[in-house]
């Protein structure tokens, strides 16, 4: 990993899915639709001031999103938000920063 690059991917854990779970109205929110399914799939992290998520995440049929999700340090609250998304990518799509 680069200092201040991502890591390499990793297949999903129930943390992560617990990280997608609380994220998962702001998704629908900001595509504008609801999901029925959303399964967390592979990731890769970013340490900066937190930690960035980017999550590739199975929405249904042959559909995945991407999610960067922003966890801040315990110091500064710990919050968790969703940063950007990406729509229309597949199950071979790449994580990369977005």
């Amino acid at each position: 990993m680069l200092c201040g690059g991502t890591s390499q991917a990793k297949e999903a854990d129930q943390e992560i899915q617990q990280l997608c779970d609380s994220m998962k109205p702001h998704a629908e929110q900001k595509a504008g639709k609801t999901y029925d399914v959303f399964t967390a799939r592979s990731y890769k992290t970013q340490v900066v001031a937190g930690t960035n998520y980017f999550i590739k995440v199975h929405v249904g049929g042959d559909d995945h999103v991407h999610l960067r999700v922003h966890k801040q340090l315990p110091c500064n609250g710990g919050e968790t938000s969703l940063s950007a998304m990406q729509q229309s990518k597949t199950h071979h799509d790449p994580i990369e920063f977005f």
